[in-house]
């Protein structure tokens, strides 16, 4: 049995939920689990942690309104985020103000984590509004960047990245993966692992993709986020973003999914 008592103990927490986590299968928004993240979010935002989202799902929900299906063009996506991407936050906005729970939008790019002032401003930014208990709502700038549209990176990096800037503690990644495997986990072979302490070639090894047209991260994005993260002193978990209120079992320090653990403290 893995310990997890440390977990408990995380201040400032940041939450990413991926395209697949927040949708049908049909593409269409998943209205009910969104409503559970709200409710789940801010009732740990009121047990005194600092709570940030990063949330996926403007290009899916531009899709659905504009009655196509997703495209596979960067041009493409780029619309569809700009439309989904209002949406979005709207949906938010409503479900969070049923919980009295404030919110705002921050929309970055990889270029803000590449030039240290913008760094700076942005880590400055995330620290007032969690200093006005307001959870912010990150996503990358699809309509302006490339970067995650070709492939190059996902929410699964930014996430990592805000996590850095903001000094998080934690990072949990609910996916349509419950964990890492040490191999592919549709197959019956395969074993969960619930623990990582050495992000080795092994493990890069067996990472593979989640298999999901609708998200652009697979298991090798989460990989090199966690290492990112461990060897900065902070911890990542991923489990299934099935179901929200997984998230309370994971802060109470309970064995789910797989746990990244930090090298060193901070």
């Amino acid at each position: 049995m893995v310990n997890r008592d440390s977990i408990k103990n995380c201040k400032r927490i940041v939450i990413k939920v991926g395209t697949t986590s927040l949708t049908y299968p049909n593409g269409k928004m998943n209205i009910k689990k969104m409503d559970r993240l709200a409710r789940v979010i801010s009732d740990i935002h009121n047990s005194g942690k600092d709570v940030i989202l990063v949330s996926s799902g403007a290009i899916a929900v531009g899709s659905d309104k504009l009655g196509i299906e997703r495209p596979r063009d960067v041009i493409g996506k780029q619309a569809c985020s700009a439309v989904g991407q209002a949406l979005l936050m709207q949906l938010y906005e409503k479900l969070f103000e049923e919980y009295n729970q404030k919110v705002a939008q921050m929309l970055l790019t990889k270029a803000v984590f590449l030039n240290d002032v913008r760094k700076t401003n942005s880590g400055n930014a995330i620290n007032k509004l969690l200093e006005l208990d307001v959870v912010p709502i990150v996503n990358e700038n699809d309509s302006v960047s490339i970067d995650e549209l070709g492939d190059f990176s996902d929410n699964d990096t930014l996430s990592a990245y805000v996590s850095v800037v903001a000094k998080a503690d934690l990072l949990i990644i609910l996916s349509d993966i419950d964990g890492f495997y040490n191999g592919d986990p549709k197959s019956a072979d395969t074993k969960l692992i619930s623990l990582v302490e050495d992000i080795n070639e092994e493990v890069y090894s067996v990472a593979g993709g989640s298999g999901s047209k609708l998200g652009t991260g697979g298991m090798l994005t989460k990989i090199k986020a966690a290492d990112l993260l461990t060897s900065r002193g902070i911890n990542m978990i991923i489990a299934s973003g099935e179901e929200p209120d997984i998230l309370y079992s994971l802060l109470e320090g309970e064995n789910i999914g797989t746990l990244f653990k930090a090298k060193r403290n901070m």
